[in-house]
């Protein structure tokens, strides 16, 4: 678990980059205190050889697994070329110690290390670019190939690990973190127009871009090749198919559900791998509840977290506690104040790199600072609900059917009166979204502004912008599929990877926690996406399977309660205390080339008079504001302190 950065120079002179590298590593110090450094293909302290000059990586280490060895920039070659390949790897490999008995068995393969690292570069060398499928983990990695003069890298298939890239005019980089590119591109941030817009709609700003237009994500599950001089080149290796069905009789029903614990015990066990201790978040629902129930057949002293605000429906605080008390482990709470909550904005959108406006990220930013102080190594629920059907829209497709079932022109019609009605009449939203055709009304969890809502606010708005642009590609994947597996296909590339892992991975990388989703495990997802629809939401609750699999594994309180995550108060705090704090930001941010600042003021004090909830919508401005603030003007500099460990470069 770490951060990397990686150069490929088009001149061959990437060892004149080095230092600028190291700054972006100092940059993302908080991803790796353990132990940092940079390597060029010219040589380096104590193996001084003559390159092609092609290449320079960056590596912070937050040492997991193998403390003692596992170095890296890491070395490694078969015999006859033993120094051929340079490896920068943040994340883990699961299932490394079966990965390197097969290398042995078959290949002969010796090891210098214990880790995971040298079980990537060993396997990429044996199985060529394919070598990626057989990963069961988080990664985004770098190799460097001396003999072919080829850099070849991959991003895990769900995007749990991040990875950023830019081209610069002597060639290309690979980051971690956006910061560190910023260092190499040597200048700020410029607001990319098109980002923007989709973020005002979407809270999160959709892979590849990035609000900043010099700067692009690799998207999850994508392996590529950079030869010095020559643009990268991508190809998605994940191809997810949701090819539920239903169950014939109870029998099937019964094994379905049997190979779904199996699955999660298996998956489980093996994110318990560490040579240091391993905690656990716990919210209070059935998803963390799961995952530390099992964790705690690996450590029977098994820490738990858990994060909530003293206002009455905003904090599992409670729940939590009386779920840890049930699976029979030690309970650690950290409660937020809505002082905390607004001072520590500055710092989290900094480690973010690009806006997300979803409130959960600061009461995770604290659990996990919290945490950290007991443990390196965390797990989480993550992904539960993109496999398992876990979220409410997914019963809409049923609650609609008595409308999408008619024929087209009356379903439009019935959209046009639902439409016409006044705000806040008996019906009004269902004949409207049931007038819509599956790919018009979904486009993923988080829907902030509807894009009608922007012409008086965005000053940049296109109308030839559209969500649209992000899901149809998506959607087109998926033609025949059940509605159900359409909308959890379409968020498995919107919502999880720009929003839910985005906060996860920044949140406690950010604080030098490794966190693990062993949900989002290649074994669960090849069992998540056989369920059928009637086993996963119902007119009554969601994650049905998951949860008949969970019955003799998470406490009977948890098992149908109602999913709450880390809900924050933002809707009292910016009608309340918060209001001037809110005004604040948005009469000194210079912003005015984008938003209308009087545009956002009405809609405050619009919502401070309770006319109408607004807090999401302020929200997301305050996030960009603040970004902007931050990348593009300097005018906010936020208080970054140093990790726990020091880092020398």
């Amino acid at each position: 678990m770490c951060g990397l950065m990686g150069f490929v120079s088009s001149t061959g002179r990437a060892a004149d980059r080095t230092e600028q590298v190291a700054a972006g590593m100092r940059c993302a110090r908080h991803r790796g205190p353990d132990e940092a450094g940079t390597w060029s293909d010219v040589g380096d302290e104590g193996h001084p050889r003559v390159g092609s000059g092609c290449v320079v990586f960056g590596f912070n280490r937050l040492s997991i697994i193998d403390l003692e060895s596992s170095h890296q920039p890491l070395r490694w070659g078969p015999p006859e070329a033993p120094d051929r390949y340079a490896l920068v790897f943040n994340g883990e490999i699961y299932n490394y110690l079966e990965l390197r008995e097969q290398l042995r068995r078959e290949f002969g393969v010796e090891f210098a290390t214990e880790g995971d690292g040298e079980a990537i570069v060993a396997a990429v060398h044996h199985w060529g670019p394919d070598a990626v499928r057989r990963l069961r983990g988080m990664f985004a990695f770098l190799i460097w190939d001396n003999v072919e003069q080829q850099l070849f890298g991959a991003r895990d298939p769900f995007g749990i690990k991040p990875l950023f890239t830019a081209a610069l005019p002597d060639g290309v980089a690979f980051s971690s973190e956006a910061k560190g590119l910023r260092d190499l591109l040597e200048q700020p941030a410029e607001v990319d127009e098109r980002a923007l817009q989709h973020y005002l709609v979407l809270q999160y700003v959709p892979e590849p871009a990035t609000m900043d237009r010099a700067i692009r994500k690799v998207e999850s599950g994508t392996r590529f090749t950079v030869r010095p001089g020559e643009a990268p080149v991508y190809e998605r290796y994940f191809h997810p198919v949701f090819a539920g069905r239903p169950a014939t009789d109870a029998q099937e029903r019964r094994a379905l559900v049997d190979r779904i614990t199996a699955a999660l015990e298996d998956s489980v066990a093996a994110h318990m791998r560490a040579d240091v201790t391993v905690g656990s978040f716990l919210s209070g629902g059935i998803d963390s509840t799961a995952i530390a129930a099992l964790a705690k057949r690996s450590n029977p002293d098994l820490l738990t977290f858990t994060t909530g605000f003293e206002r009455e429906g905003y904090s599992e605080i409670d729940v939590a506690a009386e779920s840890a008390a049930a699976i029979g482990v030690e309970h650690i709470v950290r409660p937020v104040t809505e002082a905390e909550f607004r001072d520590v904005l500055p710092s989290i959108v900094w480690y973010l790199d690009d806006p997300v406006a979803d409130p959960a990220l600061v009461p995770l930013w604290f659990v996990a600072n919290e945490a950290r102080k007991h443990v390196k190594v965390v797990l989480s629920g993550e992904g539960a609900d993109e496999l398992f059907g876990g979220y409410n829209i997914y019963r809409e497709p049923a609650s609609l059917a008595s409308i999408t079932g008619l024929p087209g022109g009356l379903r439009k019609g019935l959209s046009a009166v639902g439409r016409a009605l006044p705000d806040g009449f008996r019906g009004k939203d269902l004949l409207r979204r049931g007038g819509l055709d599956l790919e018009e009304r979904y486009y993923g969890n988080a829907r902030i502004f509807r894009e009608d809502q922007l012409t008086g606010l965005l000053h940049t708005y296109s109308p030839g912008h559209s969500f649209r642009d992000v899901t149809d590609p998506v959607y087109e994947q998926s033609v025949g599929w059940d509605p159900v597996a359409r909308m959890q296909h379409v968020d498995l590339f919107t919502w999880l990877r720009g929003d839910i892992l985005v906060k996860a991975d920044k949140m406690t990388m950010a604080n030098s926690l490794e966190l693990r989703v062993p949900f989002l495990d290649p074994e669960v997802f090849d069992v998540a996406r056989t369920i059928g629809s009637e086993a996963k939401v119902t007119r009554q609750t969601t994650k049905l399977a998951l949860r008949e699999a969970m019955e003799r594994i998470v406490p009977a309180h948890v098992l149908h309660r109602r999913k709450l995550g880390f809900p924050v108060p933002i809707r009292h705090f910016l009608a309340g205390d918060s209001y001037e704090w809110a005004r604040d930001i948005i009469t000194s941010a210079q912003t005015d080339q984008y938003l209308d600042p009087a545009a956002v003021l009405r809609m405050l004090d619009a919502h401070r008079a309770g006319q109408a909830d607004h807090s999401r919508r302020i929200w997301t401005v305050l996030v960009f504001m603040v970004w902007h603030g931050i990348f593009v003007t300097g005018a906010i500099t936020p208080e970054i302190p140093e990790p726990a460990y020091p880092v020398k470069l």
